[in-house]
């Protein structure tokens, strides 16, 4: 007799209640991981849709390259476009993927690192001179916005300003219903997404200026046939600008919340803080608050990512039977890691923050908050490079509070947030 499973199912047929519970409740996949195991399939508005948690389904997912590839909504594949390198696969998405990889070297980000610290310096000043409380999350957005923006693409001022307000619009949109309605957000965000790719190829077309990392992509752009001002590469930036932004806003707004809510994890931070100087030098920057300098920031970063990751899940297609912790999942089957519920599956105080747990061994789970595999996010170390900076810039020169009476509860889509933006002012 086979020691294979069949699939589990929810029982869901045309999945509009599915659909809507996906987005209204945060513990919509864990409920079902309860009753029905680590793989489940349901359906999603008429998609087949399956759930996976757990090492040992991950794992046997992340084993097989070749049997899969990668999947994104309706919503999200229209608003990136054909071009762009979430919607390849196979050879077209590795050349891609390779030379776009080149903004994110260690050499790049030794080139932005003074610009980043510029603007963490800068939100600095900001704080101490507000007379009223401010967004926490809304400035964090701004940063993580501004560095791939200024830093990246060398646009600032009016343009990078003009830039971040058509890209919040699109960035709102990624996960909605794709029925471009009269003045729904799917609606708004493809005209955004216009204007956005406007705007995109007049930088391109622009002389490549000092204060970017255009000119890294120059040479590699020949060896996959795409002109520098191409729409092709005006797609691949949009993502790049999704894929250095929105994580890293994430992820630094909700550190910034635990920190803030738990005034003993960050006087226990606040030791290690002390004892480190502040601003690194440019070619000391990427490694002078690593896991060895710095330990306790690294357990931080770590739990914020177990606890609340900036990706809630990533997806892949099935072009084969594949089977996932002894189930058998057919071919063309959608997959969905879930992230969340499978940081917190185990045994142990999973459902409390602790960044202690990763310097005590407690920790035996794999991390992937920026997804896993072929397909692992390309702003990763610029976005592990922001958080530390910031971490360190900010909280060393100012202690903080936040306003009571605010909602602190998260906003899950695209990426968690903290819903009333994480009013804060400067302590007395």
């Amino acid at each position: 007799m086979s020691k294979f499973r069949p699939l589990p199912n929810t029982g869901a047929l045309t999945g509009i209640l599915e659909a809507l519970s996906f987005f209204r409740d945060p513990d919509f996949a864990k409920k079902r991981f309860d009753r029905l195991g680590n793989v489940f399939e349901t359906s999603m508005l008429g998609q087949s849709m399956v759930f996976i948690q757990g090492d040992k389904a991950i794992a046997d997912l992340l084993s097989e390259p070749k049997a899969v590839e990668g999947w994104w909504p309706a919503s999200v594949q229209q608003l990136l476009g054909s071009h762009s390198l979430a919607n390849r696969n196979g050879a077209p998405h590795k050349a891609r993927r390779r030379v776009i990889a080149q903004l994110f070297s260690s050499s790049a980000l030794q080139r932005y690192s003074p610009g980043i610290i510029k603007l963490i310096n800068e939100l600095g000043e900001e704080l101490k001179t507000a007379t009223d409380p401010l967004p926490l999350a809304e400035k964090m957005r701004r940063f993580a916005f501004s560095v791939i923006a200024t830093t990246v693409l060398g646009v600032d001022g009016k343009d990078r300003d003009t830039l971040f307000s058509d890209f919040e619009i699109w960035t709102k949109a990624l996960f909605s219903v794709p029925i471009p309605l009269p003045g729904s957000p799917f609606n708004r965000a493809l005209k955004a997404r216009k204007r956005l790719l406007k705007k995109l190829k007049k930088i391109l077309n622009a002389p490549i200026n000092s204060k970017g990392g255009l000119d890294l992509l120059a040479g590699g752009l020949d060896e996959v046939d795409i002109p520098f001002s191409d729409d092709d590469l005006g797609e691949q930036l949009l993502l790049l600008l999704f894929a250095g932004y929105e994580t890293t806003a994430s992820a630094l707004s909700c550190l910034m919340r635990e920190l803030l809510l738990n005034p003993q994890i960050e006087s226990w931070l606040r030791e290690e803080i002390n004892s480190l100087h502040w601003p690194p030098t440019p070619d000391q920057a990427a490694i002078v608050y690593d896991p060895t300098n710095a330990p306790r920031l690294d357990a931080l970063v770590k739990e914020v990512m177990r606890f609340t990751p900036p990706v809630g899940g990533f997806f892949r297609r099935t072009k084969q039977s594949l089977i996932l912790d002894d189930i058998i999942v057919p071919q063309n089957r959608v997959v969905q890691v879930a992230l969340i519920a499978s940081n917190r599956h185990g045994v142990g105080d999973l459902n409390v923050f602790r960044p202690q747990r990763h310097l005590e061994g407690e920790c035996s789970s794999s991390l992937m908050p920026f997804g896993a595999g072929e397909r692992v996010c390309l702003g990763k170390s610029l976005a592990e490079l922001e958080i530390r900076l910031m971490v360190i810039g900010l909280l060393g020169k100012l202690q903080l509070e936040v306003i009571p009476d605010q909602d602190f509860s998260l906003r899950q889509i695209p990426s968690p947030t903290p819903r009333d933006g994480l009013l804060v002012k400067i302590k007395a």
